[in-house]
């Protein structure tokens, strides 16, 4: 076959690179902010990275694969071919955050289950963007390569450059576009890269008038595109490198207010300007009253594993509890709760950093230490492992307790029996907590576990949730049993598949 040779004097090798780069970095944005974009509809968690992943490379694959196809024509052509797929990337980009409005509610409802709503989601609104952003790169080395004498040179300069991109992308959607311009700003701006690597690929591929004229249209509707997305109100108040965050106002009275606080797609806790030591959920009302009935008293410390409304730590000082100590890895959810939900700092040492991290770094042994690892789908697995479990018991005094909560499915209980192995792998007493009442068919159960040197002093307690409950501890014979029936393994560092136990696995036992 043969191929023109007068396009590689028009087309600087430089000039290949850093279109090669651009792309390749831009692609890889669109990665990174889908994963920020679509946690307030599905949540984040491994499988939210694992579909987003292998949709991407999917559409990736496939654009290649189309782009070897395109390359094998005369180089004009080919890259005016590419240029049309920049266009198309650019569209599809920038309507990105319309389709993901769009399509969540309709894919939530008809998807129940939480892994094939996060994949076929992941597919409906990333999968186009990958597909067309993916065409370039072969079209732009094979365009390297031709007339020039050292074209393997060309070859690997062009696969650099699409490394170096990828490199860079990854780096600045982290540290620069998502923290600072936010997830639809962000799409605006990979947008009109790609709107700027098409006009390249026109220009270097010699277009006709009519061509331009219909290239300018496309890049016209994908600015439409854009703007109409960057005039929808934000779905979060706050959208920090972690997560989407808002603020719901549940009471409509004004002297009253009651504030719910959402992390991504989940109710991270509620809190009442006027009744500070009011829980509204089970596992903040256990969290609230157990680790107090196992002290007896005001003065012990406290250290917290996340913040979220801050609510424990509220009531706590209310009632006159000092020294507490509260690691909240994201500064913009407690700014948030500043802001709405009547937190005030100086009630408490506030830690920015991952908990375990913090515990690590510091050898003070608290009375109490309180773990809200557990919601929904996206459980930090290295805060259940036996060797964050021992860190724990190093941290606490010689009768310390600490309080963890947990969420499993009535049904199942695999979850419930693998933590409470792994946490009789270090403490001498542990104890299962929940609402004295036999479990309804298919109720996803709220837990708290109470580990220590000794078992509490009571079998249940009363308390409100936001109304009157009582929550008592279960037969321990009743727990083992579960164990033995479940043939639950210890959770450590290199294994702890908690979504897994929990059900959300797509082949569920």
């Amino acid at each position: 076959m043969t191929h023109s040779r007068d396009t590689p004097s028009r087309a600087p090798l430089w000039l290949l690179i850093a279109l090669q780069a651009s792309v390749s970095g831009a692609s890889l944005v669109v990665e990174i902010v889908a994963g920020r974009m679509i946690a307030p509809y599905v949540g984040m968690s491994l499988y939210t990275w694992t579909a987003i992943i292998a949709v991407v490379l999917a559409g990736f694959s496939i654009g290649h694969w189309w782009g070897g196809r395109i390359a094998a024509h005369e180089t004009g052509r080919a890259l005016r071919r590419a240029g049309w797929t920049m266009v198309a990337a650019a569209c599809a980009t920038a309507g990105a955050s319309l389709l993901l409005r769009a399509a969540s509610g309709p894919v939530l409802s008809t998807f129940a289950h939480p892994l094939a709503a996060i994949t076929v989601l992941s597919s409906l609104v990333f999968f186009l963007p990958s597909l067309f952003a993916g065409v370039p790169a072969p079209v732009l080395a094979v365009a390297a390569m031709r007339g020039r004498t050292q074209s393997e040179r060309a070859l690997g300069a062009m696969y650099a450059a699409g490394a170096a991109g990828a490199i860079g992308g990854t780096l600045l959607a982290g540290f620069v576009f998502v923290p600072w311009l936010g997830s639809v700003a962000t799409l605006g701006v990979i947008a009109a890269v790609y709107a700027i690597a098409a006009l390249l690929c026109f220009a270097l591929g010699r277009p006709g008038r009519g061509q331009m004229l219909w290239a300018a249209a496309g890049l016209s509707g994908a600015a439409m595109l854009g703007i109409g997305a960057a005039g929808l109100p934000s779905v979060c108040d706050r959208e920090s490198s972690y997560y989407c965050i808002r603020t719901v106002a549940l009471s409509e009275d004004a002297d009253d207010p009651v504030h719910l606080m959402v992390v991504d797609h989940l109710a991270h806790g509620i809190s009442a300007r006027e009744a500070p030591r009011l829980m509204f959920t089970d596992h903040a009302a256990m969290l609230d009253a157990l680790p107090r009935m196992r002290m007896g008293r005001t003065d012990f410390t406290s250290f917290h594993i996340g913040g979220g409304s801050y609510s424990v730590p509220r009531a706590w000082a209310d009632r006159g509890i000092t020294g507490m100590t509260v690691a909240e890895i994201d500064p913009a959810v407690t700014a948030q709760a500043v802001e709405d939900f009547w937190f005030r700092p100086e009630i408490a040492t506030v830690l920015h950093r991952d908990a375990r991290i913090a515990l690590r770094a510091s050898p003070v042994r608290y009375d109490v230490i309180v773990g809200d690892a557990f919601t929904d789908i996206a459980v930090p697995e290295h805060l259940v492992t036996e060797e964050f479990f021992r860190l724990v018991a190093e941290r606490l005094t010689p009768r310390g307790v600490f309080a963890m909560n947990l969420i499993d499915a009535a049904d199942r209980l695999d979850a419930l029996a693998a933590v409470v192995v792994t946490l009789d792998a270090v403490f001498p007493s542990v104890e299962v907590w929940t609402e004295a009442r036999p479990p309804e068919p298919g109720e996803r159960r709220v837990f708290v576990l109470l580990a220590g040197a000794t078992p509490s002093p009571v079998s249940s307690i009363a308390t409100r949730a936001p109304e009157p409950k009582t929550f008592a501890v279960l037969d321990r014979r009743f727990v083992d049993g579960i164990v033995a029936q479940r043939k639950a393994r210890v959770l450590t560092d290199d294994h702890a598949p908690v979504s897994r136990l929990m059900g959300l696995d797509p082949v569920i036992d």
